[in-house]
């Protein structure tokens, strides 16, 4: 039988092989973790000191977003132009749509350009997934949500000791109750585990496990499409194909959900901190 076509070097990829087709005695070339492995564009990845796929594309996205508001903003008009119209918008949705909502105006505003440049960054790494060249989402990596997760991890940490002192920030964190008697202890533990080491994990996990799983489906359905263009499976690829489409419109609507979500959640995080209780 005629296998499909991978290369011996693990971090060298193919999405699939294009000679494969269904009825030509090949198994269907099932995307998996090998489709999110890339070569090295230069280094060495076994001493992994190398520069790869990802990495290019986070950082043109962020060349990209520096330089976009850049030109939007660097001579603002009074009656803005479409550019500066546009990325205006963009900024007063998360400063009045998720930081003043989220964390209030007064306390919220010294975080709105922390904010807005999370939910830009992330919003256009989930969107080289349908860029065509990149197609890829640089945030279906873990150690790119991780990294982000862990910087709101630090001033939300940081912040709470700073406003509360050691032990009001530790009354924060375990969601210290005396009216809960007996209990309290228990709740305290649980608390405080789900406070410093689950939120965190949670925040990161819940963009990459919804950028790998959509990822996923598009290689499938492409992969899919291509392979059964062959004899009578032409009209299965059709189908396939129109999946494709469908996935791509709805991938576009939860790229930009996510990075709602993810600053959404920064906010209650930067809230929680600010708040005199938890």
């Amino acid at each position: 039988m005629k296998e499909p076509a991978v290369s011996a070097d693990p971090t060298q990829t193919l999405a699939f092989d294009t000679s494969c087709h269904l009825f030509d005695g090949c198994g269907f070339p099932a995307p998996g973790l090998h489709s999110f492995l890339f070569k090295p564009l230069f280094g060495d990845a076994d001493s992994n000191l190398y520069f790869n796929k990802t990495m290019l594309l986070a950082l043109l996205g962020s060349i990209i977003i520096v330089g976009f508001f850049w030109a939007a903003f660097a001579r603002p008009k009074v009656v803005p132009g479409k550019l500066q119209m546009i990325a205006e918008s963009g900024y007063d949705f998360v400063r009045r749509g998720v930081v003043y909502e989220t964390i209030g105006k007064k306390e919220g505003e010294k975080y709105v350009p922390f904010v807005v440049s999370l939910f830009f960054f992330v919003w256009m790494m989930n969107l080289w997934s349908i860029i065509p060249l990149a197609q890829f989402p640089v945030t279906a990596i873990i150690s790119y949500p991780a990294v982000l997760a862990a910087l709101v991890y630090i001033t939300w940490v940081s912040l709470t000791f700073k406003r509360h002192g050691f032990v009001g920030a530790f009354k924060n964190f375990t969601g210290y109750d005396k009216s809960l008697g007996a209990v309290l202890p228990l709740s305290m533990t649980i608390e405080l585990f789900s406070n410093l080491l689950v939120r965190p994990f949670t925040h990161a996990v819940r963009l990459f496990a919804n950028m790998f799983a959509g990822h996923t489906l598009l290689l499938l359905f492409t992969i899919a499409s291509w392979y059964m263009l062959n004899g009578i499976g032409i009209a299965y690829s059709a189908v396939s194909f129109v999946m494709v489409i469908v996935m791509t419109a709805f991938e576009l609507f939860i790229q930009a959900v996510q990075a709602y979500v993810f600053v959404l959640l920064t906010c209650s995080f930067i809230q929680g901190a600010l708040a005199e209780s938890h």
